[in-house]
């Protein structure tokens, strides 16, 4: 097997889902005008995308371990590449929510399964330049994302942003089919009622708090979010009952990958969706177009897509879990200056400055937790520990999400919230301040996420042999 040529296909696969999601968010104020529909309808374009993954990634994670990875990881392309074909062609907001629920089918058939691979074909003390080097995939492709999806709506439509995965998808198909073998295969079943579970309690959850935050608070979306709630002991429950549970509570006897997992998860939820509220700062207090708001926060991206083969490198000598800390202390660090520096008028320059700093966190932190995760996981496992760090990564930004656009309701009438997304609406005066104040709160509580993450992943200290549960 040309362990080069798969890694390429792999960093494809990322490329595309990283695109993917920070192209939409870019691209969201357009759809929404475009289709004629409200924020609160085509905020589900998004969400839609990542409750799928949050359902199904670790079962298309264990499909891999049964049928092998590599025809699921292919298969999981196909459907992920016509998916966002049959998007570029939707003709209201509802086809497109249904499309882009069929393409989160093939990105949790894709994601799930690419961190397995890589630890099926490259010894331990390797898988860190290979998460690396899948990291870098990650951070080109949400960078293009961000600049494709300014420029693309702007001067073509928001089609395109659906278009331009169809020629890369048909060739790493190819390069997939020729590549990828299948190397081991475990004896497993599925959780469908675990799946189930989780799929109402999230669904339930997002509904309830993104309806309070639209609308106010009504007893049904009250009921609808602590239903919600209390179907998570339920699935808890369930899983510790099953054979073959969605999440297999046993692995979080194994303290070092239970830590970097939790890491992984607060990271997703500290995160609070800093893009989005950055955008919504950007367009609503500053006044800048999608495509100039974009372009400042690139130095990140850039910045990461450079350093994350390095990072990954450092962390094969051994200590991860270490590393990954320190990544999210650079983050933690520019959520202390964005709470401190950011201010209707502030500088953007210092806006570049403190994207550089977040760059380089997540530079550290992605590759690093990738291979402390999956150097603490029994080789059984693989592939569902590789599908449970997506589901739990899109919980939390799925969460992340919600929480923005409940903080920016918050602090602003709901209405002028949503024109701020939306490009429509500049604030001024007191509201402006209001409506930064209201973001500062955002990153006071994402710093107290962060530093809980951070705790986690030195705690996943050094990598040991793996050992079976």
């Amino acid at each position: 097997m040309n362990t080069n040529l798969v890694l390429i296909v792999l960093t494809l696969g990322t490329l595309m889902a990283a695109v993917d999601t920070t192209i939409v968010l870019l691209a969201l104020p357009t759809i929404t005008l475009s289709l004629h529909t409200d924020l609160l309808t085509s905020i589900w374009v998004l969400l839609a995308y990542l409750l799928v993954l949050s359902i199904l990634s670790t079962q298309t994670g264990r499909i891999g371990d049964l049928v092998g990875r590599g025809k699921i990881y292919n298969l999981g392309f196909v459907i992920f590449t016509l998916a966002s074909a049959l998007c570029g062609f939707s003709t209201n907001i509802l086809m497109l929510i249904g499309f882009r629920i069929l393409q989160a089918i093939g990105g949790a058939m894709l994601t799930a399964n690419s961190s397995a691979i890589i630890a099926d074909i490259f010894p331990p003390n390797s898988r860190g330049r290979a998460y690396g080097i899948t990291s870098l995939g990650w951070n080109i492709g949400a960078l293009l994302g961000i600049v494709l999806g300014g420029i693309l709506t702007t001067f073509l439509g928001w089609e395109y942003i659906f278009f331009i995965n169809v020629p890369i998808g048909f060739i790493a198909v190819i390069l997939g089919v020729i590549s990828i073998k299948d190397i081991n295969k475990v004896n497993t079943k599925l959780d469908i009622g675990g799946a189930i579970l989780l799929g109402l309690s999230l669904t339930l959850l997002s509904l309830g708090l993104i309806f309070v935050a639209a609308s106010g608070v009504s007893i049904l979306y009250i009921i609808e979010i602590l239903i919600g709630l209390i179907l998570l002991p339920v699935f808890l429950f369930n899983e510790m009952k099953v054979k073959y549970p969605m999440i297999n509570i046993k692995v979080f006897k194994i303290r070092l990958l239970s830590f970097s997992l939790l890491a992984s998860f607060l990271q997703g939820i500290g995160a609070l969706a800093l893009t989005f509220l950055l955008i919504m700062y950007l367009q609503g207090v500053r006044g800048l177009s999608p495509l100039d708001s974009s372009l400042l926060l690139t130095p990140g991206y850039v910045i990461a897509s450079v350093l994350a083969p390095f990072m990954g490198k450092i962390a094969d000598r051994g200590k991860p879990g270490l590393i990954a800390g320190i990544g999210l202390t650079f983050i933690l660090i520019s959520l202390i200056l964005y709470y401190f520096l950011l201010t209707p008028t502030v500088s953007y320059y210092i806006i570049l400055l403190i994207s550089g700093i977040t760059g380089i966190g997540s530079a550290m932190f992605w590759p690093a937790n990738a291979t402390a995760i999956m150097y603490n996981a029994p080789k059984e496992y693989y592939g569902s520990i590789s599908g449970l760090t997506r589901t739990l990564g899109s919980i939390g930004t799925t969460l992340s999400y919600v929480l923005s656009i409940t903080v920016a309701t918050l602090v602003v009438p709901r209405y002028v919230a949503f024109e701020i997304f939306l490009g429509t609406n500049t604030l001024n005066g007191d509201v402006s301040s209001a409506f930064v104040n209201g973001l500062h709160f955002a990153f006071l509580v994402s710093s107290v996420i962060i530093t809980l993450s951070i705790i986690f992943s030195i705690l996943g200290g050094k990598v040991r042999e793996p050992r079976k549960i």
